[in-house]
């Protein structure tokens, strides 16, 4: 698993870009987080939403100069960009994708084998001792 650090994003920040951080942290689009912030503040939070976000604000450090070129050097995809604007012709995007997909599946399946098997039953039984 990788190594994920939380910078605040100032550069595609509204405010002080605590959701543009937090949306280059979980790898998501970052009106998907505004969004979610600002649900759970209509929705009666809105006092700890404005406190969570002040003490973010103020607690997370800005994100390095060369921060987004290393995030997406490590990446070997977007799904949500272009592909043509990438330099990544489609069927090069679909064959990474391929790969990411059975790359999963694979896990998938020796989690799977290993959650049927003896062994993880036996394991449950001790962990319940």
């Amino acid at each position: 698993m990788t190594h994920k650090e939380l910078y605040k994003d100032p550069v595609n920040g509204k405010l002080t870009g605590v959701c543009a951080g937090l949306a280059n942290y979980f790898g998501v689009e970052v009106w998907l987080i505004r969004i979610l912030v600002i649900s759970a503040a209509l929705l009666g939070g809105s006092f700890l939403v404005l406190l969570a976000y002040v003490a973010m604000s103020l607690m997370l450090e800005k994100q390095p100069d060369n921060f987004v070129e290393a995030m997406k050097a490590k990446q070997e995809h977007s799904l949500k960009s272009k592909p043509w604007k990438q330099g990544q012709n489609a069927k090069d995007l679909l064959d990474t994708l391929e790969r990411d997909f059975d790359s999963m599946e694979h896990k998938v399946r020796d989690i799977e084998a290993y959650v049927t098997s003896e062994a993880f039953k036996v394991n449950r039984e001790f962990s319940k001792l």
